[in-house]
């Protein structure tokens, strides 16, 4: 049983366990290797308007996602989210449900639309779960993501009407 809810602030050792490997990686993010805990943490928590954590039977955390307007007042219809799964629960259905999760928030949150502004090619998991959550490729960005093993690829632009 997956259970998805708003992030407190007891939250955070677990989350960070689970963040900074996926950050210092340098596959999937943007965000430099070197983050900080506290930069982290403002990051995904303090900018966004809501963080979720995702728990697994047993309670334990394994996956979260921040929402939060893509663009400021006459782009701020359209929000953003970004998701993290640990790598103990990958493959297991919690991104899935994560996105599902995100739509319905942001539909509530007053949101009509969703945009993924830099999803690394490398990273097909992803791009085949979005797709299949009903998001479109709508631009690629040559050589826009600075991968750490593969170097510059390319990245997706994905959105999806909500309303």
């Amino acid at each position: 049983m997956i259970t998805l809810r708003k992030y407190t602030k007891l939250d955070w050792a677990g989350l960070w366990r689970i963040i900074e490997p996926v950050f210092r990686s340098g596959e999937s993010y943007a965000y430099s290797p070197s983050i900080s805990e506290q930069a982290a943490k403002e990051t995904w928590i303090n900018e966004p308007s809501a963080s979720y954590v995702a728990q697994d039977e047993a309670g334990e955390i394994v996956g979260s996602y921040y929402i939060k307007p893509n663009q400021p007042a006459l782009g701020s219809h359209v929000c953003n989210c970004g998701y993290i799964v640990a790598a103990q629960a990958q493959g297991k259905g919690f991104a899935g449900k994560m996105c599902a999760h995100s739509q319905q928030q942001a539909i509530e949150m007053g949101f009509s639309a969703m945009q993924y502004n830099l999803v690394a090619t490398s990273n097909e998991g992803a791009i085949y779960l979005w797709k299949k959550h009903g998001f479109e490729v709508v631009g690629t960005l040559p050589r826009a993501f600075n991968h750490a093993r593969l170097g510059l690829i390319d990245a997706l632009v994905m959105y999806k009407l909500l309303a």
